[in-house]
């Protein structure tokens, strides 16, 4: 584990600059203005100033396609590549003229026919054209989505790091889990695996609960300390090199497992279901379908999401069924797939793995044991 603050990879690096020029060609952009931390970090290939927290949007990197430049909000050395030259650099600023400045000094904003944004506030709306006479202002978010939504070969690398971790995070925390153990040291051990790995952002609020046998989607309702014969759900998410690398399991605390053996067949038919629908050329919505199929009702998290930098597309939920039915899974997406099932007096069982979207079926990106009967 290093303390320094390193660039990404050249070549991960390249890949993604690539794949954003090359939309931003097909969505006929110019010059893109980025302020979200994700798509930040996809064109730069560092970290970006002042991304901890809530705050407005600003001018955080800026590409232009003619020349094929960044150009980003940075100030010092530590962390820039040097395919990035320090004329490109310009720093944080509070008063709004000092941006317009700033923009109107990179070559290509002054003659730029289409700018795009992937997000905006109203100052920014009114000091964009300013810095880009020329240009209409657009939503510039489209072609992002379209870049991250298909991983580069690097890409899927730096994902098996991130998953190494959480797996391996998850393992600490299954070793620990015994009847009369808390949910808080669960966490606490998961999370300082986490840490000795070299990753201290954890990518998912929950850790570790006890299932409740009352309610399909709550936790237990009592101190947090394990008994006999219950299901504890672990999920283990990190945040390492940008990347999101997830994992879920559900483990019995000793008691009777009968009624728990059943409960875990039904999860794996539904996963043999949903691991199935996950193919090149399909539509998103056979993720949902798949718990019709299996008899299964609809949990309330997404059934599928992007791995990525960040939330990438698709996300396949319960509450967008149109979107999940327009969506095409294609070669090169990472999703993180959701398959969950409940019975009342017996609890939860929940399963979560990285699945990487190939030419010809999928490839299984998580390894993690589960409980074995």
């Amino acid at each position: 584990m290093t303390t320094d603050v390193l660039p990404d990879d050249r070549a991960l690096r390249v890949g993604r600059r690539e794949r954003a020029l090359a939309h931003m060609e097909a969505h006929d952009l110019d010059v893109l203005v980025l302020g979200r931390e994700a798509n930040v970090r996809y064109v730069t290939g560092t970290r970006s100033l002042w991304t901890a927290g809530t705050r407005p949007f600003a001018p955080a990197a800026v590409v232009v396609r003619a020349t094929g430049a960044i150009h980003a909000l940075m100030t010092w050395d530590e962390g820039l590549p040097d395919d990035i030259p320090h004329e490109h650099l310009y720093g944080l600023t509070w008063n709004p003229m000092n941006w317009v400045t700033a923009l109107q000094g990179i070559e290509g904003t002054a003659t730029a026919r289409r700018v795009g944004t992937d997000t905006i506030s109203p100052l920014f709306a009114r000091l964009l054209p300013m810095a880009c006479p020329q240009a209409d202002l657009v939503d510039g978010e489209p072609a992002m989505r379209a870049a991250r939504r298909v991983k580069t070969p690097e890409e899927v690398t730096a994902l098996r790091t991130s998953l190494a971790v959480a797996e391996a995070s998850l393992a600490a925390a299954v070793a620990e889990l015994r009847p009369g153990v808390t949910e808080q040291h669960l966490a606490g051990v998961l999370l300082e695996a986490a840490a000795a790995g070299g990753v201290s952002t954890p990518a998912t609020q929950e850790v570790a609960w006890v299932t409740s046998k009352e309610h399909p989607w709550r936790k237990v309702e009592r101190d947090g300390r394990v008994e006999p014969g219950d299901l504890v759900a672990l999920t283990s998410g990190v945040v390492a090199g940008g990347y999101i690398g997830e994992v879920a399991r559900t483990w019995p605390a000793g008691g009777d497992t009968d009624a728990a053996r059943w409960l875990y067949g039904r999860w794996e038919r539904l996963w043999s279901l949903l691991y199935d629908a996950c193919r090149p050329g399909a539509p998103a919505s056979d993720l949902l379908a798949a718990y019709a199929t299996a008899g299964e009702p609809l949990p309330p998290m997404p059934v599928a999401r992007g791995l990525g930098l960040g939330f990438d597309p698709p996300v396949v939920s319960t509450g967008l069924p149109g979107t999940a039915a327009e969506e095409r899974l294609e070669p090169g997406m990472a999703l993180a797939v959701t398959g969950y099932v409940w019975q009342e007096g017996v609890g939860a069982v929940l399963g979560r793995e990285a699945v990487l979207i190939t030419s010809d079926g999928a490839e299984l990106l998580t390894s993690s044991p589960f409980w074995q009967p």
